[in-house]
């Protein structure tokens, strides 16, 4: 008997309809003679409410109360699903991230998953029950909850797929699968029938929104094959699934864009081996995640690096390359919020030249100027100003003819 696990974001379980809705395809996939494993995130805007009601009560915020208050919202999901299937004769039964065996670190806020123990689910498969799991939440080994972060039920979902051996994981979301550029700036792109595992981490890391990087990186890790949804159409949406060596990759899958990333430009840093050590290192003790990296030619023994981090670490990032001025023996720093990125992702790219040439030419063209640039073996980045960057996704899904 096939298993699969469900993962249902939160417009999928936004109202009570919806929530009627899910329970309805959850027994309609139970008819069909497969085992069903579902993961819920919170109903609709539940954790930003909750979040902004933090705010409004407390300044100081510990982070295990924080946990503590954000997992309340999936474990609300998971009981009125359970409810929902009751009524349609599907014997269902709640866990929390804890109760289904989900252990993490103790990072609070931002745990990573070590281990499931996962025999409580297990129990309830084989007694034909559908065990349903509230999503992006854990204990860790102090025995304290744990959420996982941003894009956290998708990767509890994969997590379960992996562990419980399933033989698909599917996330239903709002829109139909996995596009060649956000429809919403390019109307004419296309839905992709099936994506490898690879093209998909690059699209995520580079600004796709549809499954989450971690996740996506949890599945190739485990050879999960994903299928992303709408659970406003239940159709068909897109595979990702390792790459088919028999079949000709596209030159070119997709054209991203990143809107939430800042650039900071440390300038007049002596040309001397051990200082961008120095730099990093400090910014990766403060949990900076630095992206894209230039650094200028020397000239009259200085040079200034550049590199972006995400918009929400830009504030710690400059804070942190300010005290080291002094050490560095660097002369300023400076900060650009308004840049945006770009990206090109496709397989075919290791075998196909010109890409490069070709992104350049029709930038160019629209008279966009490209002032960072960084690659993979399958992704080309650029980053813009941030009022071109709609301009350049539409130029280069034309360019590319992904439509």
């Amino acid at each position: 008997m096939p298993l699969l696990v469900q993962k249902y974001g939160g417009t999928s379980v936004a109202d009570a309809d919806r929530i009627r809705a899910v329970a309805d395809h959850v027994a309609r996939t139970r008819r069909t003679g497969a085992d069903v494993v579902v993961v819920v995130s919170a109903m609709g805007k539940t954790t930003d409410d909750l979040v902004h009601l933090a705010f409004e009560v407390s300044r100081t915020q510990p982070t295990r109360e924080v946990d503590m208050l954000l997992s309340a919202g999936e474990r609300i999901s998971m009981s009125l699903v359970c409810m929902a299937l009751a009524d349609l004769g599907v014997e269902a039964t709640s866990y929390t991230g804890s109760q289904a065996g989900i252990v993490t670190d103790a990072a609070h806020t931002r745990a990573k998953i070590l281990d499931i123990r996962a025999d409580r689910l297990r129990d309830t498969l084989a007694g034909g029950g559908v065990p349903v799991v509230a999503g992006f939440q854990g204990m860790s080994l102090e025995r304290n909850v744990t959420t996982l972060g941003r894009g956290g039920s998708d990767t509890t979902a994969v997590a379960l797929a992996a562990a419980l051996g399933a033989d698909a994981c599917e996330i239903y979301t709002d829109v139909s699968g996995v596009f060649s550029a956000d429809p919403r700036i390019v109307p004419e792109a296309r839905k992709l029938n099936r994506v490898s595992y690879e093209e998909m981490l690059e699209i995520a890391a580079s600004g796709g929104r549809v499954v989450a990087l971690r996740s996506a990186e949890f599945a190739r890790n485990h050879s999960v094959p994903l299928h992303v949804r709408s659970s406003f159409t239940w159709e068909p949406g897109t595979w990702i699934v390792e790459e088919d060596a028999q079949m000709e990759a596209a030159l070119v899958t997709a054209v991203t864009h990143d809107v939430s990333e800042a650039k900071v430009t440390v300038a007049g840093v002596p040309d001397r081996p051990g200082l961008a050590a120095r730099l990093f290192r400090a910014l990766s003790d403060h949990d900076v995640n630095v992206d894209m990296i230039v650094q200028n030619a020397s000239l009259h023994g200085t040079t200034d690096i550049s590199f972006t981090v995400p918009g929400d670490d830009l504030e710690v990032g400059a804070d942190v390359c300010r005290g080291l001025l002094p050490e560095l023996g660097a002369s300023s720093v400076s900060t650009d919020a308004s840049v945006a990125r770009v990206s090109l992702v496709g397989a075919g790219m290791k075998t196909h030249p010109g890409v490069t040439a070709l992104t350049f030419e029709t930038l160019a063209r629209c008279g966009i100027n490209i002032e960072m640039i960084s690659t993979s073996s399958i992704r080309i980045s650029c980053m813009v100003r941030s009022e071109a960057v709609e301009v350049a996704v539409r130029a280069l899904h034309e360019a590319f003819d992904l439509g």
